[in-house]
């Protein structure tokens, strides 16, 4: 009971107006944006609809936080659009529910193995870079809402403006009702009111009903009709593999995302499962899969939402969309959505990060640019991610290459010392080599290893070289505080050196074994 307690939390503490008034919101803003991924996917309306209410209603009962929305992201659909160019409708589309189901096993893989503690390595500015691409992509996707009907063509007259106009009237609704009263959520009440006008003076424009039907049945349990082959595992496991690293991405980051805004702390690897688990639902239940939506988990938060109620109210209100409501639905004016969608994506810019250049390494803003860039032109969260983390790291290896330094004494027995300073590691061996005056010592040599720690088997093997160069030139050379790690591992590679039993002040970083 405790353990239920603590993953739902206390129900005293549920402000249950706030987390029901935000599951609708996201509700409204969700069935489009789901409706919109699936169509240009090529898939039914309702796949998207339904991939939207089982990856919403798992992941907020068994997800890794409250607060956090799940839903079909198009960040995950395109990705399997290829498989419907090539297969065409009907075999493309059990191909695509194989290969949701595939990445739902291969994400609980990477939760039960606890990997996902590792979006740790993943640097601030990476994640800033993240964070402006997709707000730029949600933006930039709104815009698509003012071209005509099936065209890239702009609207032009009357349609024009009634658009702007409305789209002009929710943005000034949903930045003007905060600072009145934050009862009800402002993007709530946008919707409301812009529905209301649009219906009560029966206005001409664009409507949900206009993207595609929403009405239907419960998801229908199906599997996916494919021959069980190694072939059909060849042409399923790239895009499967490569939605499940986008999801994971993409979810995990906004898990770290919701732990800064409200202060808590996420679970990464319960989150793995329970994307994990929803996606296998999705293949088995004719949903387009997803992960975790930025765009909506910003709209539930900034509505006051805190707990798990609103994501499951969200999904139960898609679910009592698809079944009943689908009249009320189909006439919600687009431009009230695309209105809240826009405030969204200024909402989650990081202007910050804007005004902190000045005060950012170089090469943090060169990663956050190149991220950025990345997400907004390629649509590969994956990739602008790992492009990120690559060249944040070379930049790590390369200044700490740049601080190993030697520093060179005569004690009182006229033994010369080198007293070694910084990480010895891949990147700072050639400089380590060049720091001895191999012929020019004298025949006793000591390095002192205090106020530096190896850090893989580069600097072993620089250890070994060292030993090596003093001994062909005739003379002796002792190594002392060596951690018991490195000792050892020179032990095994069979490197005859002589170390002190010091006690070194860093213990040696290669084996988890060898850390005290």
């Amino acid at each position: 009971m405790n353990s239920i307690a603590r993953h739902f939390g206390s129900i005293k503490d549920i402000n249950f107006k706030n987390e029901i008034l935000a599951g609708l919101t996201v509700a409204m803003t969700m069935i489009p944006e789901s409706l919109s991924f699936a169509i240009l996917a090529g898939f039914p309306p309702l796949v998207g609809l339904y991939g939207a209410f089982i990856m919403g209603f798992v992941t907020s009962i068994f997800g890794g936080r409250p607060g956090l929305i799940s839903g079909g992201a198009g960040a995950t659909v395109i990705v399997l659009m290829g498989l419907m160019e090539q297969y065409g409708f009907d075999l493309g589309l059990e191909y695509v529910f194989a290969a949701v189901a595939l990445a739902g096993v291969i994400q609980i893989l990477v939760g039960v193995l606890k990997l996902g503690k590792f979006i740790r390595l993943v640097p601030q500015s990476v994640m800033f870079g993240f964070v402006n691409g997709l707000a730029i992509i949600i933006f930039m996707s709104q815009l698509k809402q003012f071209n005509n009907d099936g065209t890239d063509e702009l609207m032009t007259g009357m349609p024009l403006y009634t658009m702007a106009g409305l789209v002009a009237l929710t943005i000034a609704i949903v930045m003007i009702i905060p600072k009145i009263t934050k009862a009800i959520p402002a993007s709530l009440l946008a919707i409301v009111v812009v529905f209301g006008l649009v219906f009560g003076l029966d206005i001409d424009t664009r409507v949900v009903g206009d993207i595609a039907s929403v009405s239907g049945d419960l998801p229908p349990f199906h599997i996916p009709e494919i021959p069980f082959t190694m072939e059909t595992l060849i042409i399923i496991f790239p895009p499967a593999l490569i939605m499940a690293s986008v999801g994971l991405t993409e979810g995990l980051l906004t898990l770290n995302l919701v732990d800064e805004m409200t202060g808590t702390k996420g679970h990464s690897n319960k989150e793995c499962v329970a994307q994990g688990a929803a996606n296998i639902l999705n293949g088995f239940f004719n949903g387009m899969g997803g992960c975790p939506m930025i765009a909506q988990t910003l709209v539930n938060l900034s509505a006051g939402a805190r707990a798990r109620l609103s994501g499951i109210v969200a999904s139960l209100t898609i679910l009592a969309i698809i079944l009943f409501g689908d009249f009320v639905i189909e006439k919600l004016p687009m431009a009230a959505l695309t209105g809240v969608m826009m405030m969204v994506a200024i909402g989650t810019f990081e202007w910050a990060s804007l005004k902190t250049f000045k005060r950012m390494p170089m090469t943090d803003v060169i990663v956050m640019i190149i991220v950025t860039l990345v997400t907004v032109f390629l649509h590969n969260l994956a990739l602008a991610v790992l492009v990120g983390v690559i060249i944040s790291a070379l930049a790590f290896a390369w200044e700490n290459a740049r601080r190993i330094r030697a520093r060179k004494r005569v004690d009182e027995n006229g033994v010369k010392h080198y007293d070694i300073y910084g990480p010895l590691f891949f990147g700072s061996t050639m400089s380590f080599l060049e720091k001895f005056d191999y012929k020019g010592d004298d025949d006793a040599v000591i390095i002192d290893f205090e106020e530096s720690r190896v850090a893989d088997q580069s600097g072993i093997d620089a250890i070994k070289k060292v030993n090596e160069k003093y001994k062909e030139a005739g003379k002796k050379v002792s190594f002392i505080n060596l951690s018991q790690g490195c000792k050892e591992l020179l032990e095994k590679a069979k490197v005859d050196v002589k170390v002190s039993p010091d006690k070194p002040k860093f213990e040696m970083v290669y084996d988890d074994k060898f850390n005290e």
